[in-house]
Formats: C-alpha cells, sequence, structure tokens
C-alpha cells in the first residue's frame, strides 16, 4: 500500500514538472514571437522612416527643379520682351530715319520746283503752245505728280485763315475783299510731305 502511494507521489511529481516544462516552453515561444513582432514592427517602422526621408528629399529635388524652370522660363520672357522692344525701337528709328532722309531730299528739290514754275511764267503767251513750252510742262507736271505720290503736297494759301503751323506772314496788306487775318497773296509756294510741314508758305496778310 506504502509502495503504491509513492509510485502515485513521483508520478504527480512527474507530471508536474512535465507540466511546468510545458508552460516554460510556451512561455518562451510566446517571448519570442513577441520579440519577433516587436523586431518587425520596429523594422517596418524603420522602413517607413526611410521611405518618408526618401520621399521627402525626392520632394525637395522636384521643388528646386520646379523653381529653376520657372526662373528660366520668367528669364527667357524677359529676353524676349526685350527683343521685341528693340525691334520695336529699331524699327522707329529706322522709319525715322527714312522720313528725315526723304525730307532732307524734298527740301533740295522744291528749289527746282520753284524754277519750274518761274521759268513757265515767263513763257510769252504766244509761245505756249510750241512744243518745247509743251514739253516743259508736261516734264513740271511729271515732276509734281511724282513728288504728291511720295507724300508731298502744296500748302493752300491764297483766301484761307492765317495758320502759323502752316504760313509766314512777311507783310500786311489792305483787302476789301478779304476778312482781316486772310492770307491774301502767296509769295512762295508752302509744301507739307507726310502731314510735316517742309516749308511753309510765305504769305501777305490783309489787316
Amino acid at each position: 500500500m506504502a509502495e503504491k502511494e509513492n509510485i502515485t507521489e513521483v508520478q504527480e511529481t512527474d507530471m508536474q514538472e512535465d507540466t511546468e516544462q510545458v508552460q516554460q516552453e510556451v512561455t518562451e515561444e510566446t517571448d519570442v514571437s513577441q520579440d519577433t513582432a516587436q523586431d518587425a514592427e520596429a523594422a517596418e517602422e524603420k522602413g517607413e522612416k526611410k521611405a518618408f526621408g526618401k520621399n521627402k528629399k525626392k520632394d525637395k529635388k522636384e521643388d528646386a527643379l520646379k523653381e529653376k524652370i520657372a526662373e528660366l522660363e520668367d528669364k527667357v520672357m524677359r529676353q524676349m520682351a526685350e527683343f521685341e522692344n528693340f525691334r520695336r525701337r529699331t524699327e522707329k528709328e529706322k522709319s525715322a530715319m527714312f522720313e528725315v532722309g526723304a525730307k532732307s531730299v524734298v527740301e533740295k528739290i522744291l528749289p527746282v520746283v520753284d524754277n519750274f514754275e518761274r521759268g513757265l511764267a515767263t513763257i510769252p503767251e504766244e509761245d505756249k503752245g510750241t512744243p518745247f513750252a509743251e514739253g516743259m510742262t508736261m516734264i513740271y507736271k511729271q515732276l509734281m505728280t511724282s513728288l504728291e505720290e511720295i507724300g508731298v503736297k502744296p500748302i493752300e494759301a491764297v483766301g484761307k485763315e492765317f495758320d502759323p503751323n502752316f504760313h509766314n506772314a512777311v507783310m500786311q496788306v489792305e483787302n476789301d475783299e478779304l476778312e482781316s487775318g486772310v492770307v491774301a497773296q502767296e509769295l512762295l509756294k508752302g509744301y507739307t510731305y507726310r502731314e510735316t510741314v517742309v516749308r511753309h508758305s510765305m504769305v501777305s496778310v490783309t489787316s
């Protein structure tokens, strides 16, 4: 009977030891699982931080690149605007230089026109139908037509109200048929070139 009880106690002790060992192994496995999970979580967090850092660097590079592109585009636009202004200014200067040159040529031609008119005015009435007189008249008309085509026009004077922008009064005269301040006589014909006065008309004005 005593031997049976001893055997039972030994079996219970072995079972208890086995149970404790199993529990210890379970605990160790649980700890290992927890450590593994923690390591995995830490690795994932580290990976996220690393990826975030890379994305942040990438965003900075993209921002810097966009800023550089915007700066270059602005620079190109400014240069294009400056070039366009330069082109317009150059065209305007060229046009102004051409106008000045053309005006200078017209000024030199006008005395020739004056002499033509003086010469035609001295032709006797009986000689106006001669071939020479008619030829000179045709040349004068051709010259005046060519001048008109390039923008040269005579200034209207006689019978017009005196205008200092177009007329140069050299004397005053009495004239009952005209009102005061009206051009009575044209002493030297004036001309404009493209709306710009090349030579003022020399006139006499009624007092």
